[in-house]
Formats: structure tokens, C-alpha cells, sequence
């Protein structure tokens, strides 16, 4: 799942070419993925493009106070074309859930893999009609040390990987970099959020914004194409199961939930202690 990297360095290419472009074709093609029918997608057409933002892991694209938002979800994805098919879509075949063309004959595609079909496209007037817009939480480089601080103590014995992934607590941070954030930090991912003392809260909102901004910072100025490998060899943990840690050599070990997993190094983040694999845990009782 693109996650606040890969979506900043999303919104920074889309800025780059797209802005002053008007936009001349908005096809959808998975129905399911219009979440919005007021003002209607066709309203796009002819507009200007004004800017191109962020918020948490939406991207923004506003054209003369109308705004296209898009959330890629798990297994979408952003295509660009310099020079975009202007031929139709037949609904429903294929990956491709919508297509943009602008004036200068570029555009995009939206696609999603799969047959989970969550990537959601959004046309409106304010981006807090947004749902998930609506309740973000703050963006990880808008908190100080003490405002991150009042958040952990709120979040209560809730453990360390769920607030730091959770988007109505703070946006844009997903399963992969929460695990590189606590691996960088040297903290279990069952860690309660609430039972930091003083310099373990200065650890983790120091990794929190160092991986971040570093991985903002690699990802600055790819191709769309080229961002996904990025971000998978820049991780240290995630996705890594079995290899060794790059930081002290031992072997990047999961636990494996229902629906995701997590990665982590038993001699960096837990006094060399593996954590119970909760899926086989309940196997065995």
C-alpha cells in the first residue's frame, strides 16, 4: 500500500505536470470505485488544475474548487502516460478504474490488482467531505515532540504499532513504516504506547521523522514507475522476513495476523526475545 511517502512524492510528480493542465476526460471505469455522485465526475471537464496536496495518504487534485481525491488503498496504483489512449474503457475488464486525459494529451490511469476492490475515487467541493479525510488524524511532520507525547499518553496500553498505523490518530503512516519507525526507534511493536519515559518518547519521534523524511527524500523526483521498488529496497525490516537485519545481523523475523503482518528484529526491538506468531497462538489453544 503507498503510504506518506510514496504519496508525497505521488502528489509532487501530479504537481509538477498536472497543475494549469485542464482536464478533458474523466472516464470511470469500476463503478464501485466512484464513492461520490454530487457534483458529478463530468464536472471535472474543462476545469484548470489550481494544485495538487496531500492529506495523510489521500491525494488532492483541485481544479477550480472542485476537488478529484483518490485513495489508492492497498493495491492501487497511479500510471502515468505522457501521451494518455484517449480510446474508451470497456467497464469492468481489466485492471484500469479510471482515466484522466488532460488538454495537453497526458493523463493517467488508476489500477488496482487484485479482486479486493477498495481504491476509491472521490469528486467534491471540500475535502472534509471526505470521510477518511474527515477523520485524519494530524500529519506526522505538524507534531512536536510534546503534542506526539499527549497522544501516546492518550492512546493508553494500546500497543505502539497500532497508534503509529492508525490514520484517525496520526495520517499517512501504514504497515510498513510503522515497522521501519520502531525498528529505527529499537522498540517492540507490542510496546503500550502509554509506557514511554522521557527519552524513549525523544527516540521514537526522532525515528518517526527520520524515516519519513528520508524515505520522502529517496522517493523525490522518481518516475511513478520507479517508486514502489524504491520503497521496498529501502526497507530495513518490512517485507524482509528471513533475511538479516542490517543493523546487527540477525534474522528479520513476523507475526502474522488475520489480514497483514509484521516484521521485526528480536535482538534490536526485544532483548533477543521472539513475539508469539498470534495466528498460530490460536491454532494451538
Amino acid at each position: 500500500m503507498p503510504e506518506l511517502p510514496e504519496v508525497e512524492s505521488l502528489a509532487g510528480f501530479l504537481r509538477e505536470r498536472a497543475v494549469e493542465r485542464a482536464f478533458v476526460r474523466a472516464d470511470i471505469t469500476a463503478i464501485s470505485a466512484l464513492k461520490t455522485f454530487d457534483p458529478p465526475i463530468s464536472s471535472l471537464l474543462g476545469l484548470p488544475i489550481d494544485d495538487v496536496r496531500r492529506h495523510g495518504k489521500f491525494i488532492d487534485i483541485s481544479a477550480q474548487g472542485i476537488h478529484l481525491i483518490i485513495h489508492l488503498a492497498r493495491a492501487g496504483w497511479l500510471r502515468w502516460r505522457e501521451e494518455q489512449s484517449t480510446g474508451l474503457v470497456r467497464p469492468g475488464k481489466g485492471p484500469i478504474a479510471c482515466r484522466v486525459v488532460f488538454d495537453d494529451g497526458s493523463g493517467f490511469d488508476l489500477t488496482e490488482a487484485g479482486t479486493q476492490k477498495k481504491l476509491a475515487v472521490y469528486v467534491v467541493r471540500d475535502p472534509a467531505e471526505v470521510p477518511g479525510i474527515a477523520k485524519l488524524g494530524p500529519d506526522p511532520f505538524t507534531l512536536t515532540v510534546e503534542q506526539f507525547g499527549d497522544i501516546l499518553k492518550a492512546a493508553g496500553r494500546v500497543q505502539l504499532k497500532g497508534v503509529l498505523r492508525s490514520q484517525s490518530v496520526i495520517a499517512g503512516i501504514g504497515n510498513a513504516y510503522s515497522d521501519e519507525i520502531l525498528h529505527v526507534a529499537r522498540m517492540s511493536p507490542f510496546k503500550p504506547a502509554s509506557n514511554l519515559s522521557a527519552d524513549e518518547l525523544q527516540q521514537l519521534f526522532d525515528a518517526m521523522h527520520d524515516t519519513l523524511r528520508d524515505a520522502v527524500a529517496r522517493s523525490a523526483g522518481l518516475a511513478v514507475q520507479d517508486l514502489k521498488s524504491e520503497k521496498k529496497s529501502g526497507m530495513r525490516v518490512h517485507g524482509r522476513k528471513g533475511q538479516k537485519c542490517p543493523v546487527c545481523g540477525d534474522l528479520v523475523r513476523e507475526v502474522s495476523f488475520a489480514d497483514s503482518s509484521l516484521q521485526y528484529c528480536a535482538t534490536c526491538q526485544t532483548g533477543g526475545k521472539p513475539l508469539a506468531d498470534r495466528r498460530l497462538s490460536k491454532l494451538l489453544k
